[in-house]
């Protein structure tokens, strides 16, 4: 088995039949279903820093972003030439 980091193996390894159940359930469809507490506020404040990155204001409705990100991508697309993408300064895919 190959390793990401030594000594730890690449996923959770159940010790059980019964743990292996339990974790054939853990699946991130069911984690968004439960939407537990943590979650939540883990996006809210994802959405917060968003928000403030761009400039807007922290209040922003879902729609209201998606029309600026939309407007700012189709900006962005017409002054780059056709199929180029653009690249940071380095021109490898890494801001510089």
């Amino acid at each position: 088995m190959s390793e990401v980091v030594p000594g730890y193996p690449d996923r959770i390894l159940p010790k059980n039949e019964k743990a292996a159940a339990e974790l054939k359930k853990r699946t991130l469809t069911n984690l968004y279903n439960a939407r537990p507490q943590w979650l939540s506020d883990a996006h809210r404040d994802l959405d917060a820093a968003v928000a403030a990155a761009y400039g807007w204001p922290a209040d922003i409705s879902e729609d209201d972003a998606l029309a600026r990100l939309l407007e700012l991508n189709l900006s962005r697309a017409a002054t780059e030439p056709a199929g180029e993408l653009a690249l940071g300064e380095g021109g490898d895919g890494e801001d510089d």
